[in-house]
């Protein structure tokens, strides 16, 4: 009976306890899910009143660190650019900076080139990164992509760079042709000679100014400015008469065809530089006796009609690798060819930009050997406002895809120019 009593007076107390800790247990999980999450990724209530605010309308890609190195706060371009993975600051370089800002309380700043994800071509992005104590506990850290910045500017150099060797090259031959003019003053012969040079040489020098300043208006004006309903016909006889005599000297046959009553909104004197570029250039890299075919047509487009004009030529073609490069400024499939024809390098980057400020694109087909179609589409004049307005259908850097328009393509009912 004794033995019955203690056994049944043991489970009461075993209940009992089992009992007390579950209620103890039940009351610190409640305190413990009402407390602040300290591996948040967007925890707001440990950073001080205001950050927050601040740092959302900020351009600099934002990250706050505790003292445990934990990401408080991170913006999206922060995560966009790789810089938080995890929950944690994944730059090894940035984090040092952090905990020594952390220990001495000093802003520390330095630009890095980080490896760009998803890109399998080891690109490296530029940055700079700025760090500074948040309170007592937090490091705030700034990065700034620099990466297109050094980008412009890298171009800067290089246009200038170029800018200064072609026109070093003809005024560096006026001088020397110059200095043989005077020297051969008693043969009349070498004077005409070099007489002839000299201008050869002037031509080529005004040329590239007279580029130089088409590129920069390009660049810089209102597509919008001066614009009207400009008939292609118009266009393609003015680029036709543009090369008319070059064409001639060496027998080449220029054809042209369009749809009738095609029209294009945009400015007319960039229209015609831009379609006369084209044509120039075809009958420049045209072998003597073939045929710069034109041809227009409308085509449709999800955003309204555009009107495609094609340039093709039965020229020596170009390569894959220049085929990415051709529209940069200065750049020359044969430097030594275009330095016969007059070429400066720059009227495919201003076809380029003609294109872009309407609205367009350029893009080019070719293949070696087989000659080459250089293709504008433009939108057709009506919803063509609306869209170089709104600066939609951009032209895209490198685009190589092929065409229906190919060399041996005949042209729709075409006029043969002599």
């Amino acid at each position: 009976m004794d033995v019955n009593a203690a056994v049944a007076a043991a489970a009461a107390i075993a209940g009992l306890c089992t009992g007390v800790i579950a209620v103890l247990a039940f009351r610190w999980s409640e305190r413990e899910q009402k407390r602040p999450t300290r591996t948040s990724l967007h925890t707001d209530a440990v950073l001080p009143p205001g950050v927050d605010t601040v740092l959302s309308v900020l351009r600099s890609s934002a990250v706050v660190l505790d003292e445990s190195d934990s990401v408080v706060k991170a913006s999206s371009a922060a995560y966009a650019l790789g810089l938080v993975r995890g929950g944690k600051l994944a730059v090894e370089p940035m984090l040092h900076m952090a905990r020594d800002t952390r220990r001495d309380g000093e802003i520390r700043q330095v630009e890095l080139d980080l490896p760009r994800r998803g890109t399998g071509r080891g690109e490296a992005l530029a940055v700079s990164a700025r760090v500074a104590p948040l309170g007592s506990r937090l490091v705030l850290l700034l990065v700034e992509d620099l990466t297109e910045a050094r980008r412009i500017e890298a171009v800067r150099r290089d246009f200038v760079a170029n800018v200064s060797h072609e026109l070093k090259t003809p005024v560096g031959a006026l001088s020397l042709l110059s200095e043989a003019v005077m020297d051969a003053s008693d043969d009349p012969e070498a004077v005409t000679r070099f007489a002839g040079r000299m201008q050869i040489e002037a031509t080529r020098l005004t040329n590239l100014v007279q580029e130089l300043i088409d590129l920069s208006r390009v660049q810089n004006d209102d597509p919008l400015e001066d614009s009207e309903p400009v008939r292609v016909e118009e266009l393609v006889a003015e680029a036709i008469d543009r090369s008319r005599q070059t064409a001639s000297a060496k027998q080449i046959t220029m054809a042209a065809g369009a749809a009738a009553d095609l029209r294009i909104w945009g400015n007319r004197g960039k229209l015609a530089a831009a379609l006369g570029n084209l044509v120039e250039n075809a009958v420049n890299y045209s072998p003597a006796r073939t045929r710069v075919g034109i041809s227009a047509r409308r085509v449709s487009a999800p955003g309204g009609d555009l009107i495609e004009i094609a340039v093709t030529d039965q020229g020596i073609g170009i390569s894959e690798k220049d085929r990415e490069r051709i529209f940069e400024r200065f750049y020359r499939v044969d430097p030594a060819r275009s330095r016969a024809t007059g070429g400066t390098g720059l009227g495919l980057a201003i076809v380029k930009h003609v294109a872009a400020s309407h609205g367009g694109e350029v893009t080019v087909w070719s293949s070696e050997g087989q000659g080459s179609t250089f293709t504008l589409r433009l939108p057709e004049a009506g919803a063509a406002k609306e869209r170089a307005t709104s600066g939609q259908d951009r032209v895209e850097e490198d685009d190589d895809r092929p065409y229906d328009t190919d060399p041996n393509t005949e042209i729709p009912a075409p006029e043969v120019l002599p």
